[in-house]
């Protein structure tokens, strides 16, 4: 009985230790609807729903919670250096101009 319990945590303790994976829909924060997909060794984001719906505004490589790559901002087709960081249901969007001059934005999982 007492190997079952501790395999029982073991189990559980590593699912709460697992990274989180940036695959998935998302809703921004100016509330369009995104979803972030692996794209060959990349993960691409691209709008589903609002103005820009269907656009490619993203590519981002990395693994477990820290990503890494290009962001666009479909408004004025530029392109920032940029990054996501996953934490539970939110993902925290960042662009950079020279790594100095920064916009965050967090978006929720769906």
């Amino acid at each position: 009985m007492k190997q079952i319990a501790l395999l029982a945590a073991l189990l559980i303790s590593g699912q709460a230790l697992a990274a989180e994976n940036i695959e998935g829909n998302w809703k921004t924060q100016s509330g369009e609807t995104a979803t972030i997909a692996s794209c060959g060794s990349a993960f691409c984001v691209t709008l589903k729903t609002g103005k820009h719906a269907g656009k490619q505004i993203g590519r981002m490589s990395g693994s477990g919670n820290e990503y890494s790559g290009e962001i666009t901002d479909p408004a004025n087709d530029k392109t920032y250096s940029g990054s996501g960081s996953v934490s539970g249901n939110s993902l925290k969007m960042k662009g950079c101009v020279l790594k100095v001059l920064c916009k965050s934005q967090t978006w929720t999982r769906l």
